[in-house]
């Protein structure tokens, strides 16, 4: 069945790259709704549909424009938390441009939707099976999905710092596993990186608790790594908030080598190209126990996730 959260819950924080105060608010919404983001800050409210064909390329995060001049950046984190936990229809109210970043990761996000509840919702929830491999590429980076009875990732990431360099994990996203496994992983990027975006006016909301920023074999932020591995975790993690955008749970296997949100959405638009490569398919209840938020609920306060104090 298609599910919404049964009470509405906030988050505060800042946005990633505008530094500025960020609020957002995750409320209920009927069957067929989706997942709708609402600009509360602009008169008359403008609202943009959390869908593929929304999305601008951004090489820095997952960005959706309503093709009449307003945006909303950084949705990728809150996307993945909503698909994690089975979430199909919500309507997401913002203040500002940006998504607040919170800690990085989803596991803040995760947390409020747990508290909230999770309502089903009397009508059936259908999927996209992917029939065929679609694949694009970029130099040797590349992205595919090909079939599978479930939504399954698999990534690959090559950095030349020592605290990160070659990472790679694959994983059935069934039964929880995205709250057990990838929630808490948060955003990464490099000193020099971070150092080049300030000039530019960027990451101004960026802090070492925010993010995993690391130089060379060092981890500059404080604590250290939640997983060894966190940084292919987070690309999982962006990787589930962007496939999410495909309106409905995915059945298919998701390659992604090196790829990243601008990737993850040319795949989504060449899968959507060919009707021969993809056909909706109306959710069994053997089917629902293989999606990504199948029991969820059980978790409560995310009791039994790797996550640290938040």
């Amino acid at each position: 069945m298609q599910a919404t959260v049964k009470k509405k819950v906030g988050f505060q924080g800042v946005g990633l790259h505008s530094g500025a105060a960020a609020s957002l608010e995750i409320n209920p919404a009927p069957a067929g709704h989706g997942i709708v983001f609402r600009r509360t800050d602009l008169t008359p409210a403008v609202e943009i549909a959390a869908r593929w064909d929304n999305v601008t390329p951004s090489k820095l995060c997952t960005l959706l424009d309503d093709g009449q001049g307003t945006t909303l950046s950084t949705v990728e984190h809150i996307m993945a938390a909503l698909a994690g936990t089975g979430i199909h229809n919500a309507l997401i109210k913002v203040d500002g441009p940006e998504v607040p970043i919170l800690d990085g990761s989803s596991a803040q996000f995760v947390r409020g939707i747990l508290s909230a509840g999770i309502a089903l919702q009397a009508v059936s929830l259908k999927a996209i099976r992917v029939l065929k491999p679609v694949e694009v590429r970029d130099g040797d980076a590349f992205a595919r999905l090909t079939p599978a009875d479930h939504l399954e990732i698999d990534f690959q990431i090559d950095f030349v710092d020592e605290a990160i360099g070659h990472q790679e994990k694959r994983l059935d996203m069934a039964n929880g596993a995205f709250l057990r496994e990838l929630a808490d992983s948060r955003t990464f990027c490099r000193q020099a990186d971070v150092d080049a975006m300030r000039k530019n006016g960027l990451a101004l909301g960026g802090t070492y608790l925010n993010a995993v920023v690391v130089d060379g074999a060092r981890v500059l932020s404080p604590g250290g790594l939640r997983h060894q591995d966190e940084a292919v975790r987070h690309k999982m993690l962006d990787a589930m908030g962007d496939l999410a955008l495909a309106g409905a749970p995915i059945l298919g296997r998701y390659i992604g080598h090196r790829a990243g949100h601008a990737m993850t959405n040319r795949l989504l638009r060449a899968l959507f190209a060919d009707p021969t490569a993809w056909t909706w398919e109306t959710c069994t209840p053997d089917l629902e126990n293989r999606l990504p938020g199948a029991g969820v609920a059980a978790y409560g306060d995310l009791a039994g996730i790797e996550a640290v104090a938040l």
